[in-house]
C-alpha cells in the first residue's frame, strides 16, 4: 500500500467533477418536491438524457448540442410521468419507479449501437491569472463548463426560491395545494413546469457522466447516481447549498475510494466500491430524522374539482 501516491489537489479537483452530475439532477428534483411532487425516475431520466445526449454529440460533432439533447430527452421522459401524475392522477411512486424501469430499458435499446464509439471531448476553461495560483488554482480554475453551471444553477436555484414571487408561488403549492387553487394558482400547470425543469436537470446530469466523466456509452452507467441523488435532497433538507454540500461529499467519498484501490489498500474492492453508497445512506439516516422541513403536500395528489 502506498499512499504518497494520492495527489490530494487532484483528488480535491477530481471531487468537483465527481459531484457535478449528481448535484445537477439532485437541484432538479429539490424544486419538483418543493412542488409538492415525488418523482422516483430520476435514475431514468438520467440514463436518457445520458445516451441521448452522447448520440447527439457523436452526430452533431457539438458536446453542446448533447447537451441540450439531454436536457430535451430528460424533460420528453419526465412530461410523461407528469401526464401520468397530474393528470391522470396515478400513483407517484409507482409511476417514478415505472418511469425508472422504462428509462433503463429505452437507453439499453438506443445505445447498443453506441458502444464503443467515442464522443467529441469538451475542453476544460483554464481560467487565465486564476488557474495559475498555487493549490487553489487547479482545484478550482481548471474544469470544464458544466462544473461552473452545476455551481451556478445552485445558486439560481436559492434565489428563485428565496427571492421571487414565482419560487413562493411553488412553495405554496408544495405546502398547501388546495390553499393555492383557492387563492388562484394553477396547480397542475406550476407542478408540470417543476416536473419539466426537474426533468431536464437530470438528463444534464446523465449526459455529464456519459460525454465528460466517463466519456463513453456503457449501459447502466449511472450505476445509481439517480437514487442518490434522491437522496441527496432529503439529506438537503429541501435546501439547495445543502445539496452542494451533499454532492461534494458523495463526490468525495467516490474519489477517495478510487484513490485508495489504486494506492492498493488491503480492503477488498467490492468494499470499497460499496462505500459511497453506504456512507450516503448513514449521513441520510442521521440527518432525516426531523422531517419537518418537507413541504406539506409532498407525494398529495391534487383533485382540480376540490
Amino acid at each position: 500500500m502506498d499512499l504518497s501516491a494520492i495527489n490530494p489537489i487532484l483528488l480535491l479537483a477530481s471531487l468537483m467533477v465527481a459531484a457535478t452530475a449528481v448535484m445537477i439532477a439532485a437541484l432538479g428534483e429539490l424544486i419538483v418536491e418543493r412542488a409538492g411532487v415525488l418523482n422516483l425516475g430520476v435514475e431514468g431520466m438520467m440514463i436518457t438524457g445520458a445516451i441521448v445526449g452522447f448520440a447527439a454529440a457523436v452526430h452533431s460533432g457539438s458536446p453542446t448540442v448533447g447537451f441540450i439533447a439531454a436536457a430535451a430527452g430528460g424533460a420528453g421522459l419526465s412530461l410523461l410521468f407528469a401526464l401520468l401524475t397530474q393528470v391522470a392522477l396515478a400513483n407517484q411512486v409507482a409511476s417514478g419507479l415505472a418511469l425508472t424501469l422504462f428509462g433503463l430499458g429505452l437507453s439499453s435499446l438506443i445505445g447498443q449501437s453506441y458502444v464503443g464509439i467515442k464522443p467529441p471531448s469538451t475542453p476544460k476553461l483554464d481560467i487565465p491569472l486564476l488557474s495559475d495560483i498555487p493549490v487553489l488554482g487547479p482545484i478550482v480554475f481548471r474544469h470544464d463548463l458544466m462544473v461552473y453551471i452545476g455551481i451556478a444553477l445552485v445558486a439560481v436555484v436559492w434565489a428563485f426560491l428565496k427571492f421571487t414571487r414565482a419560487g413562493l408561488v411553488l412553495r405554496a403549492v408544495g405546502e398547501n395545494h388546495d390553499a393555492a387553487h383557492a387563492l388562484g394558482y394553477k396547480v397542475v400547470r406550476i407542478r408540470v413546469m417543476a416536473i419539466l425543469f426537474g426533468g431536464a436537470c437530470a438528463g444534464l446530469g446523465g449526459a455529464y457522466i456519459s460525454l465528460i466523466r466517463v466519456p463513453q456509452w456503457t449501459e447502466g452507467m449511472t450505476a445509481g447516481v439517480g437514487w442518490i441523488a434522491l437522496a441527496l435532497v432529503v439529506f438537503a433538507s429541501w435546501k439547495p447549498w445543502r445539496v452542494l454540500l451533499g454532492a461534494y461529499l458523495f463526490g468525495g467519498v467516490t474519489v477517495l475510494q478510487l484513490n485508495l484501490q489504486a494506492a492498493g489498500i488491503a480492503i477488498p474492492v467490492e468494499y470499497l466500491s460499496m462505500s459511497p453508497y453506504l456512507i450516503t445512506i448513514l449521513v441520510l439516516v442521521i440527518m432525516s430524522a426531523d422531517r419537518s422541513a418537507a413541504p406539506a403536500s409532498l407525494g398529495r395528489i391534487f383533485h382540480a374539482s376540490q
